[in-house]
């Protein structure tokens, strides 16, 4: 029973989950969260502070002694906005390095919210018909249009409560100058916005991150703030940890406004008492807030739901995926992959129909040849996106077209994959021309050492799979395989009306390549 973590350091809290796999299912063990604020900061200056590295790096530690433990298997490590912006960052991921041993993955905008829909659509029914998820972080704010499950559109925007506050909220209360500016670009960003997604109609807008879950409750104690202050046992209740079994928490949009417009209007004195906001929330919720009116107004909304869900729990699913194809999940998993290949091929005038077989055969060796490869299973499906996407190349330039291909793969967003994953994987599609993998080549410095004999291995499949479909027939060849001791046989199966004699030329000028990585001879002959 494999036991994951998931580790989002974000730009204003770190948080901390751990689950194990229970009958192909998650059950939840333990939960950490702390406030960092490391974008405060970096929304300022650029650069993440000393302070708030220290900060985080306490927050680790302990998080690291929950790890220990709870006897985990398995430890992934997520940042985002903060640590997308920041000049410093690769200086705070070497400390972390250092300190924990953990390897910290800064992921994009798109992939923080795809990961957050994954965790969203896996734990919650009711979120897998049409919906919009809204989560507003400390730097970014991703909106997600969802239908059965999968992800329509998504935009990510420069958003986040913490960014907003110290970019434009810098007095007590804000100033009318500082809210003129804010409006002005909360405008400008949602503009982006509506040309997307237009007015969507959905059955249900759900919201993620703590900003939603403290306009939600606040918004639900206005008839209180009209007749009287709030009082202080108002926000002991407010400060108290919630649990992941919260109450149903809703706002309607015009709740959210007027809420957005009295919390401009105090101090943070006042705003810290407002039930649901507490100490931790005010100094950044007046910008959240305004955010969130915005969205749900010009897209008409009715309101939101409040999810505990978020970032952590989508990691967490993913590692479920990874680790066992019989969870429900993986097979979701597997199709979000496989739509965002084919988005790339789409985008680089690559026919689908016409690299099936190539991907077909890379699969059919990598099954058929599993005792002599000896790969980890997740290189299967990365040897089958290679396969696809390994002429995407060609749209920038023939000449030289796998460098471009290596580079195109390694630098495009593709759902689900993250980017050391990416990284394989547009070296996999990389060396499939006359130049051979090279520990010192940059495609295989950025993999990690451990990988890169693996990532050599799944090359040779695929230079075996492009040589079996060099003349680009529509009727592909068939193939069998058979394992001898010191060797390997491929006994090929001419399309109707062809010939291989092309293709056992190609597959036997790969054969001292195949003998030199897999110690065994390369036998080719025709049926």
């Amino acid at each position: 029973m494999p036991t994951f973590a998931a580790i989002d350091i974000g730009s204003n809290s770190c948080r901390l989950a751990i689950a194990s796999v229970y009958q192909h299912k998650l059950k939840l063990l333990h939960e950490d969260r702390e406030i960092v604020r490391l974008g405060d900061s970096v929304f300022q200056t650029g650069e993440i502070s000393p302070d708030a590295m220290a900060s985080t790096i306490r927050a680790l530690k302990r998080f690291q002694k929950a790890v220990q433990t709870h006897v985990v298997d398995s430890v992934r490590v997520v940042a985002t906005s903060a640590m997308r912006d920041a000049r410093n960052a690769a200086a705070f991921i070497a400390w972390v390095q250092s300190a924990t041993g953990w390897t910290v993955e800064v992921i994009s905008g798109l992939e923080e919210g795809r990961l957050i829909h994954l965790g969203v659509v896996t734990h919650e029914p009711g979120a897998r018909g049409r919906c919009l998820l809204i989560d507003l972080g400390g730097g970014s704010c991703e909106i997600t249009l969802s239908e059965g499950g999968r992800v329509r559109e998504m935009v990510s925007m420069p958003l986040g409560a913490v960014r907003l506050q110290q970019e434009f909220l810098r007095s007590d209360p804000p100033t009318a100058d500082e809210l003129r500016q804010l409006h002005v670009y909360i405008d400008r960003e949602l503009r982006k916005l509506e040309r997307l997604l237009g007015k969507p109609d959905v059955e249900m807008v759900v919201a993620t991150s703590g900003s939603a879950a403290a306009l939600a409750e606040a918004s639900g104690s206005l008839p209180a703030m009209v007749k009287r202050r709030p009082v202080k046992r108002a926000a002991k209740k407010a400060a108290a940890k919630m649990s992941r079994k919260t109450v149903l928490l809703e706002a309607e949009t015009g709740a959210v406004r007027k809420l957005a417009g009295r919390l401009a209007r105090m101090k943070n004195a006042d705003r810290l008492l407002v039930p649901g906001i507490g100490p931790k929330r005010s100094e950044i919720i007046i910008g959240g807030a305004f955010v969130y009116a915005e969205v749900l107004e010009r897209l008409q909304l009715r309101g939101f739901r409040y999810s505990p869900l978020g970032l952590r729990d989508g990691m967490l699913a993913q590692m479920l995926s990874d680790s066992d194809q019989h969870a429900s999940v993986h097979k979701a998993v597997e199709q979000e992959r496989l739509q965002g290949v084919l988005e790339v091929c789409q985008r680089y005038a690559i026919d689908p129909k016409r690299v099936e077989p190539v991907r077909t055969h890379a699969v059919k060796l990598f099954d058929t040849l599993e005792r002599v490869h000896r790969l980890p299973p997740q290189y299967r499906e990365w040897l089958s996106a290679a396969a696809m996407m390994n002429d995407v190349g060609k749209f920038m330039n023939h000449q030289g077209h796998h460098r471009h291909t290596q580079y195109i793969i390694e630098n495009s967003e593709i759902f689900g994959y993250s980017p050391s994953e990416r990284i394989a994987i547009s070296a996999i599609a990389r060396y499939l021309g006359k130049s051979r993998p090279d520990a010192m080549d940059r495609p295989l410095r950025s993999i990690c050492v451990e990988q890169q004999g693996n990532v050599v291995r799944a090359i040779v499949l695929l230079r075996l799979a492009v040589a079996m479909n060099g003349n680009g027939a529509n009727d592909a060849i068939r193939f069998d395989v058979q394992v001898y001791p010191k060797r390997v046989l491929l006994v090929l199966h001419p399309g109707r009306g062809g010939a291989a004699e092309l293709e056992r030329w190609a597959l036997n000028k790969e054969a001292a390549y195949f003998h030199e990585i897999f110690r065994r001879g390369l036998s080719v002959e025709l049926a």
